[in-house]
């Protein structure tokens, strides 16, 4: 008998016990579904009992699902306004607390302050398929509150839950290849974020040959649903574009020639998820991984999009006293505009030293307004502990890789020896560690932007092999 599906059958009975115990059925809501959820949840709350607390949760999470958008944004609501801390309760820690502080005093403070919807989503996870449904129930709130920043609060209260339950010690990596079950590889399919993956004719492309690999990290509570997933190309080089890697005419090498693991496409598979944080290291599980198999290998590095570049590029361009910039770079950058300006050789070598240069500008200096690095891709290389280390012009000419950064991609590189290092630069002090050829390019306060040359030595070669994809999916590393 499977043993999952075993399980969640005694989940089941343990769920319908507690419904007899508690002498009520699933609920068919009257005309305010809302008010029946809150007594549900209260009641939940206030139950003691394992089975009939799977009962209940599971009749809430059942409520749930059958919500309008509405509804669901109100119950939200109704998450931060009803169920927050007992302030009766919180304002007698503070006093207490400011009258005499002590450990003791310090730890019911601590208690009193949580908020009361972080015990209740702890109770929903009671019931059977608890952490999916939550899990998409996250998804649901990271939507609602791009426009309610109110919500804000109980997104918190999500996160610092799901960062415990996400943990990078409850996470399995498992190997992904031609034989894994078709139902894993479906969803490989519909979640890859980076490279479209138009066929299983081409997912046979990137997990049969015997100079690819796949690994999927799986939390316990969802077996068959990856979290994330990496697909790596076994080389010889550290490639300079994505065509190179995916065309289907490539020459396949022996496992045993590979000097080179390239992690092309990283994607994370569940939206309820996203900015959970699954460890600084997983990237260095995979490198090990694959150094237990194939000593031979040396380097270990990324081909990554910069999602973020163009749109950075644009506002440099439109602001007058942008300090990466120049007037002459901005005319140059004029070509840009011009229809298909990446099949014209002499307008790619126009802009490549200034695309190059903003680059490097836009990964070293550039900040968002929490003073940290602007790329989503960036921060999560360079919190795993890569080091920025090419910068690769017109690596990939895909129609969206055009749009979003001109083409522009990045090798991120992973040193054994210096993840540790790297990471705690980044992660501590916001520093970007990176090739010194890149630094080159960014000026010091002792010499002018505009007097630095710009070494082309830097970038790889234009790439002149198109990989034809675009997905309307929104890609991650």
């Amino acid at each position: 008998m499977n043993t999952t599906s075993f399980f969640g059958d005694m989940l089941q009975a343990i769920t319908d016990r507690g419904r007899r115990l508690l002498s009520f059925g699933p609920r068919n809501e009257d005309d305010n579904p809302l008010s029946t959820m809150e007594v549900l949840c209260e009641t939940l709350l206030s139950s003691r009992g394992e089975a009939s607390g799977m009962a209940l949760a599971t009749d809430i999470l059942a409520a749930w699902q059958r919500l309008d958008s509405a509804q669901q944004k109100a119950f939200m609501h109704l998450l931060l306004t009803r169920f927050g801390p007992k302030t009766d309760r919180l304002e007698k820690a503070i006093d207490d607390y400011r009258d005499k502080p002590s450990p003791k005093a310090l730890l019911e403070l601590h208690f009193a302050s949580e908020p009361r919807r972080q015990e209740l989503i702890r109770r929903f996870n009671l019931a059977p398929n608890g952490v999916a449904s939550l899990v998409r129930m996250r998804e649901a709130l990271l939507g609602i509150k791009a426009s309610d920043r109110d919500l804000d609060a109980v997104d918190a209260d999500f996160a610092h839950l799901f960062g415990s339950w996400f943990n990078r010690g409850f996470l399995m990596l498992r190997s992904i290849n031609w034989s894994t079950p078709a139902n894993i590889l479906e969803k490989i399919i519909r979640y890859e974020a980076v490279h479209h993956i138009g066929s299983w004719d081409e997912l046979r492309l990137r997990l049969a040959p015997d100079d690819r690999r796949c690994f999927a990290f799986f939390h316990p509570q969802l077996v068959d649903d990856p979290l994330i997933f990496v697909e790596v190309a076994l080389t010889q080089e550290i490639p300079s574009n994505i065509a190179g890697l995916l065309r289907e005419e490539r020459a396949e090498i022996h496992t045993k020639e590979a000097t080179t693991a390239v992690f092309y496409s990283i994607s994370n598979c569940q939206d309820g998820l996203r900015g959970i944080s699954f460890g600084n290291f997983l990237i260095k599980q995979v490198v090990q991984d694959l150094r237990r198999d194939l000593p031979k290998l040396e380097t270990f590095v990324t081909l990554s999009p910069v999602p973020a570049f163009a749109t950075w590029l644009a506002k440099e361009r439109d602001n007058d006293a942008s300090d990466a910039l120049t007037a002459t770079d901005k005319a140059k950058l004029a070509a840009l505009d011009q229809p298909e300006w990446w099949n014209d050789d002499a307008l790619c070598e126009q802009i490549r030293p200034i695309i190059t240069m903003a680059a490097a500008w836009y990964f070293l200096k550039a900040r968002n307004s929490e003073a940290k690095v602007i790329d989503p891709v960036a921060r999560f290389h360079l919190g795993n502990g890569a080091r920025l280390e090419r910068i690769n012009f017109l690596a990939d000419r895909s129609p969206r890789a055009l749009k979003q950064s001109f083409g522009l991609m990045v090798n991120y590189l992973y040193k054994l020896d210096d993840i540790e290092t790297n990471h705690e630069a980044f992660a501590a002090r916001n520093e970007v560690v990176a090739a010194q050829t890149i630094r080159k390019l960014v000026p010091t306060d002792k010499a002018p932007r505009n007097l630095i040359a710009l070494p082309q030595a830097l970038t790889a070669p234009q790439a002149k092999d198109e990989h034809k994809t675009d997905s309307s999916k929104e890609f991650h590393v």
